[in-house]
């Protein structure tokens, strides 16, 4: 009796306060994405994530008025930069993939990308108008595909951002991979690049790629002296190559395998 009494209470209670029902399947639904929730929470909402950006858009800026400085090369001046996560800030389409509990798909990024409404991250404008002032030409090299290149280049001048125009930017061709070593080599075939900026390792050389079982560490530690020197890395904790290298790059793999290795990977005590 007691029990029947207790279901009947839950009953009662859900009908008086529907919303825990559907908070209950919200939840469901939210389960392949909830480990993107800490993550987002971080980039938008810590003022950690924007002294970061404020602190590397500084180190660029005093890296690239040593470099003009000391310049010999007849070329013109000019910075590679990424595009997501490095000037423009897409953290809004991470919150759509968590209240919709979907994973990442070219279709879902298209929607997100044809909106143009991706803000400028903190610095980036300033850092990026300054290096246009000095005579450094602004160069984009993206991983968005090129039937992108017209809301691109609409949130570039939307946000203020020199250099917004089909010439500087460099997007991926429709069958193209995501290495950009012949962007790269097609841009310092005119200009002398004298820094590159990117959230990813390879934004700024494909030799990142290869991080292997100890997740591209080793590779990283050989060429320590190059970041800050010639590569300006920012913070991107909610996807990126990492994230494929714990997965041994098939990100087809069941979220339940995902999940588990994304905990095998963690060092404790």
């Amino acid at each position: 009796m007691k029990n029947l009494l207790f279901v009947l209470n839950i009953f009662i209670w859900i009908a008086i306060n529907p919303s825990l029902a559907q908070d209950a399947d919200s939840n469901e639904k939210l389960s392949e994405s909830e480990h993107l929730v800490m993550a987002t929470d971080w980039f938008q909402k810590s003022a950690e994530m924007r002294a970061c950006y404020y602190q590397a858009y500084q180190l660029a800026k005093w890296r690239l008025d040593q470099k003009l400085a000391s310049r010999q090369n007849q070329k013109p001046a000019a910075i590679v930069f990424d595009i997501d996560e490095t000037v423009l800030d897409n953290s809004a389409y991470e919150v759509h993939l968590i209240q919709t509990g979907q994973l990442y798909t070219s279709e879902g990024w298209k929607q997100w990308t044809d909106r143009v409404d991706a803000r400028a991250l903190p610095g980036a404008l300033e850092f990026t108008k300054y290096a246009k002032s000095k005579g450094v030409e602004v160069i984009y090299i993206s991983n968005r595909k090129a039937d992108e290149r017209e809301p691109t280049l609409k949130n570039l001048k939307k946000e203020g951002f020199p250099n917004a125009d089909s010439v500087f930017l460099f997007l991926r061709e429709i069958n193209q991979n995501n290495d950009k070593t012949m962007r790269r080599i097609t841009v310092i075939e005119t200009y002398d690049v004298l820094l590159y900026v990117g959230d990813n390792l390879t934004d700024f050389s494909q030799i990142f790629a290869e991080r292997g079982a100890d997740l591209g560490f080793q590779v990283v530690d050989s060429l320590r002296d190059l970041f800050g020197d010639n590569y300006i890395i920012l913070p991107n904790p909610t996807y990126g190559e990492w994230e494929g290298a714990i997965y041994g790059n098939n990100y087809k793999q069941t979220p339940e395998k995902k999940r588990a290795l994304r905990k095998r990977v963690l060092k404790g005590y």
